[in-house]
């Protein structure tokens, strides 16, 4: 692709970006303050919210990725979505008048108050690990894509991306990240059915082609046997999906940040479920994608060139098969995506660090101005970090022919730490005191060590998929967190009787 129309249709969405975010740095009204740079002042309208949830939760790993893993195997990947309204309506009913509710703009505030400083300490941590990972995994894909379109190293676009990203996430702060995230899932969306249009026109006989993908079972969410647990079944992707949607809209910084901004608990709600009745169906297009692809090289056999990874068949289309304009829409709707998602996290990682450690340990130097510093220099060093680990990640996956939709499932359910279980324990079980919380966690860190790697030491007569780490690690503090109250009780009742 090395038309003059797409390169100029992707370098003027870049600067439009960038410009338009760093705007905000100068409207005086919404770039005052630490409190403002968080949560936008309380000003910003429902649908913007709504349409920055949904571009948060979708990223280049869902533009990029879920056709990927449609082409290779089937439509596993959409299992993920079909959770979403279930934690949608958990969220809705539950955690979001918990949240408003609350002083601090920090997630884990909840967890000193009920548990002391270790616990706010420990699911901060894992959020800020887990959201610094996943921001890597996105800038790879976006760099695999560029990669294959304009010849540029992994290693530039990278840095190119991370650094644009940055800079309007600093000076504008959130209202930046929530009006660019706006304005970039609208192009992410056009440039989907864009080019699930283009795939349906280029593809013959389409009634054929999908009953081949059907028999070849392609169109599949995979198998639905009980009884196997240690393969990527429909049944372990749900459970796993249920985990990661609920700690998403429960207790990830980057969705609670967006309750507190909103104007009210029946705005928050709405920004939400307009985020999920857009995320579903758009997910299942980016999976129509990857099976449409198959189906393309089906009909035209040997088209792809032999040896492309799975990974790279979707930038092959858009380079090879697209048309001139079409290909720089698509190209720049998939930068929109992963530079929503990563601002997100810079704007919330920085909230994050403010809120759980620079307030907690250095009070006297939490001043105003002092605080807002303190979030721009944090957004530079979460932003460097993130493209420092996007860096790793370019060398992992080149020695691995694991897909990368597989590589991040992996990683978000091990790094979680099952902090999703530490949060449900202290929201609904009053008698769990601090050291029962943290037996209960260290017992959970040690369930998903185990699934994840300790079952070649010590294995189930039934081997367990490593995208059950969450699950277990979830249940094991939620179990062990109601349970220890009601032993050491019924211990103590014994001892006062006798």
């Amino acid at each position: 692709m090395n038309s003059a129309i797409d390169l100029a249709i992707i370098a003027v969405y870049l600067m439009g970006t960038v410009i338009f975010g760093c705007s905000f740095f100068f409207r005086k009204k919404e770039g005052d303050g630490a409190r403002n740079f968080m949560t936008g002042g309380g000003r910003i309208p429902t649908w913007a919210i709504a349409l920055s949830v949904f571009a948060t939760h979708v990223s280049s790993i869902s533009f990029l990725a879920l056709p990927e893993g449609a082409y290779a195997k089937n439509w596993w990947g959409w299992i993920n979505s079909i959770t979403v309204p279930i934690a949608t309506l958990i969220a809705a009913i539950w955690f979001i008048p918990f949240y408003r509710k609350a002083t601090s703009v920090s997630a884990y505030s909840f967890l000193e108050r009920r548990f002391g400083t270790w616990a706010r300490i420990y699911a901060s941590a894992c959020f800020l690990v887990m959201q610094s990972a996943r921001s890597g995994i996105i800038l790879l894909l976006l760099a695999i894509l560029v990669n294959q379109l304009l010849g540029f190293s992994y290693e530039s676009i990278i840095v190119v991306t991370g650094l644009a990203t940055l800079v309007y996430s600093m000076m504008g702060g959130f209202s930046a990240v929530v009006w660019t995230d706006a304005v970039q899932s609208l192009i992410l969306i056009f440039g989907t059915l864009v080019c699930v249009g283009c795939l349906l026109w280029f593809t013959p006989d389409l009634a054929a082609n999908a009953q081949a993908a059907w028999e070849a079972g392609r169109i599949s969410l995979g198998s639905m046997d009980l009884t196997d647990w240690g393969s990527n079944t429909f049944w372990v992707l749900f459970f796993y999906g249920i985990c990661i949607n609920l700690q998403n809209f429960g207790v990830d910084q980057c969705y609670t940040q967006r309750y507190i901004a909103a104007k009210d608990d029946r705005s928050a709600a709405k920004t939400i479920w307009g985020s999920a009745c857009l995320y579903v169906p758009v997910t299942l297009l980016f999976t129509v994608i990857g099976t449409l692809l198959w189906m393309y090289n089906h009909a035209n056999p040997g088209v792809i060139p032999e040896g492309t990874r799975a990974a790279e068949v979707f930038p092959w289309f858009i380079m090879h098969k697209l048309p001139t304009g079409v290909s720089g829409l698509l190209v720049a709707a998939i930068i929109a995506a992963a530079m929503s998602t990563v601002s997100s996290t810079l704007n919330s990682g920085s909230t994050v660090l403010l809120e759980d450690y620079w307030k907690r340990f250095c009070p006297r130097r939490a001043t105003d101005r002092g605080n807002l510093v303190f979030l721009r220099t944090m957004t530079v060093l979460l932003a460097l970090v993130s493209v420092g680990i996007a860096l790793g990640v370019v060398w992992i996956w080149g020695q691995d022919n694991k897909t990368v939709l597989g590589m991040w499932y992996t990683l978000q359910g091990g790094l979680s730490g099952g902090m999703l279980g530490l949060f449900l324990i202290g929201a609904f079980s009053r008698r769990t005191k601090a050291v029962h919380a943290l037996v209960a966690t260290c017992c959970g860190f040690l369930a998903l060590v185990w699934v994840t790697f300790g079952q070649q030491i010590l294995p189930l007569p039934w081997p367990l998929h490593i995208n059950l780490s969450i699950v277990f690690a979830t249940l094991a503090i939620v179990v062990v967190g109601f349970a220890l109250p009601c032993v050491f009780s019924s211990r103590e009742n014994l001892e006062s009787a006798s």
